[in-house]
């Protein structure tokens, strides 16, 4: 089996609205692809920042520019209208977990998938009046992040971590801390390995400025040796990026020995063989 978790039915800027892509027909672009690339489970995972309710967990500017959907609109468009898994990308806000457990609980999810793109305030994957990178040292930057991800999985809420270590996501375009990266690694270890969060191997890395995998393969095999499971995604915003270079991705899983992909159904997960 192949999947894709974690896709998105509209690319992020806020032109593009739930009117126009939350769609039937929209939803069966995706599935069409989908088939045609051999990925039988499907799912998608919309922001959750995109929607009002994100606002009950925090009220950061660019939250506030963002949410102007409808989350239960949203759960009924996917159940009813659609053939895909149900899905969620909630970002870990420390300090606000009790907040986003509310926001969580009591909606049909078929897993949620946790990811970290701010510290602090502080965007790591946006250019800009928020970008972390515009004088922070990368010393302190990848220490938090990876601070961050160990709780994030400790917190219980998620069931997937996504891009593990996109804090890399500018490649040579964002200062890098020198040296062997795995000290940094280290610090999310001790959170992953007490958690029951799969690990998001995302091929949507090769996309961005870094074209690399997330995560790197040094992260992804200190987390196979913590037990932890693989989740296989593309982070898709369009049709066209589904199972984006998996063969790449399958390569990679391939020798380190990875022979099932985690799938969830009402917040269960089970293994499928990868083929």
């Amino acid at each position: 089996m192949l999947t894709d978790l974690h896709t998105h039915l509209r690319p992020d800027e806020l032109e593009h609205t739930a009117a126009e892509h939350f769609t039937a027909a929209n939803a069966e672009r995706y599935v069409e692809v989908a088939a045609e690339r051999g990925v039988e489970y499907l799912g998608v995972s919309e922001h959750v920042y995109r929607f009002r309710e994100s606002l009950s967990v925090w009220q950061h500017p660019f939250w506030v520019e963002c949410a102007r959907d409808d989350l239960d609109e949203y759960c009924a468009f996917v159940r009813d209208e659609t053939d895909l898994r149900l899905g969620i990308e909630a970002d870990f806000v420390p300090g606000r977990e009790d907040r986003m457990e509310n926001l969580l609980d009591g909606r049909p999810w078929d897993y949620v998938i946790g990811s970290i793109h701010f510290l602090l305030d502080r965007a790591l994957d946006m250019r800009g009046e928020w970008d972390v990178w515009r004088s922070a040292d990368p010393e302190k930057v990848w220490r938090r992040y990876f601070e961050t991800l160990g709780e994030a999985a400790r917190s219980g809420l998620f069931d997937v971590l996504a891009h593990p270590d996109l804090v890399k996501v500018w490649g040579a375009d964002a200062p890098r801390p020198d040296g062997d990266l795995r000290r940094f690694y280290d610090l999310a270890m001790d959170g992953i390995a007490d958690s029951d969060v799969a690990i998001e191997v995302s091929t949507a890395g090769l996309r961005k400025p870094v074209a690399e995998i997330y995560p790197a393969p040094a992260f992804l095999e200190m987390c196979l040796e913590a037990g932890r499971p693989v989740a296989l995604s593309s982070d898709a915003h369009v049709p066209g990026d589904l199972a984006y270079r998996y063969e790449e991705a399958t390569e990679l899983l391939g020798s380190l020995g990875v022979a099932e992909l985690a799938v969830f159904d009402g917040r269960e997960r089970r293994m499928e063989a990868l083929g």
